[in-house]
């Protein structure tokens, strides 16, 4: 009985002093929940303002939408962390950011790649050195882009795939937007035959683009004569047309050569087919000969 009585006393005596601490502490927990309600509250208030300021400055939806959620919750934590010094937990806050700090460290060992996509994404969205629509070459890949995301560029190839490039690829690698200056040079090479007049076939090679659909005028067309091939003298015809998208570059090209074509016939030059003189020696060729006879 006594040492039920003695139980009772200090379960008694503990159970005052929490009460007692509880009311000292009562003071804090009042002004931790005041500080927790109006960071909820700023919270809020600035994604929404986020919201409104950011597609101002950005066309890229998810950017905004990840600046606003980044902003909504550092506004948390930092209330957060306020409440836990008000109620005298520092060892808490002190765990919990060294337990961020090694979570953090591990995930990104363990997500290095996708981190690296997901930054060079948010960098490609700030500077946007292109944009949906434009015509780009790029990691050996060429088309149109049809959407920027924060981990991948999605380009349409002229073949028709749709081609998924990580953003880290995009980043690291040279990139060749045609469609920056509006207008780009056709290169066509081609080769005539050793006795033709050289200066007639520019002359002729010049003609022909007469009359040629959105030739622009403020760059002349230029005949470049490059080398002795092995059975042509080699030459380079160079024009600039406006240029929007793939099928112009293609359908300019495609429209020179036949029109070179045509003037060539009616000019009757020749454009030589390759040759090739095989020498055989007398000594192969007696050796031949029985086996022709057979």
């Amino acid at each position: 009985m006594t040492d039920l009585n003695r139980a009772f006393t200090l379960l008694s005596g503990k159970l005052i002093r929490w009460m007692q601490q509880f009311i000292l502490l009562l003071p804090n927990l009042l002004i931790a929940l005041l500080i927790l309600v109006v960071t909820f509250f700023a919270a809020r208030l600035v994604r929404r303002l986020m919201g409104k300021v950011l597609p101002r400055m950005s066309a890229h939806a998810t950017l905004n939408a990840l600046v606003g959620t980044l902003a909504y919750v550092a506004v948390l934590l930092i209330g957060i962390f306020f409440t836990l010094e008000v109620l005298s937990l520092d060892k808490t806050v002190t765990s919990l950011l060294a337990g961020v700090g090694i979570i953090g460290l591990a995930l990104g060992f363990a997500f290095q790649d996708l981190a690296a996509n997901f930054i060079s994404g948010i960098i490609i969205a700030v500077q946007r050195p292109f944009t949906v629509g434009d015509v780009i070459e790029t990691d050996k890949y060429f088309g149109t882009i049809e959407s920027i995301n924060l981990r991948t560029l999605d380009l349409r190839q002229v073949t028709g795939e749709l081609v998924r490039v990580p953003n880290r690829k995009v980043f690291e690698s040279a990139v060749i937007n045609y469609t920056v200056t509006t207008r780009r040079r056709v290169d066509l090479d081609c080769g005539v035959a050793y006795d033709s007049d050289l200066e007639r076939v520019r002359d002729v090679v010049l003609g022909s683009l007469q009359g040629f659909p959105k030739l622009l005028t403020d760059r002349p067309p230029e005949v470049m004569f490059t080398g002795f091939g092995d059975s042509a003298i080699t030459f380079t015809l160079r024009f600039w047309i406006p240029y929007q998208k793939q099928v112009d570059y293609v359908g300019a090209k495609s429209e020179a050569i036949m029109r070179i074509k045509r003037a060539f016939d009616e000019a009757g030059i020749v454009i030589p087919f390759p040759i090739r003189t095989l020498d055989v020696s007398p000594a192969l060729l007696a050796q031949l000969r029985p086996t022709a006879a057979e």
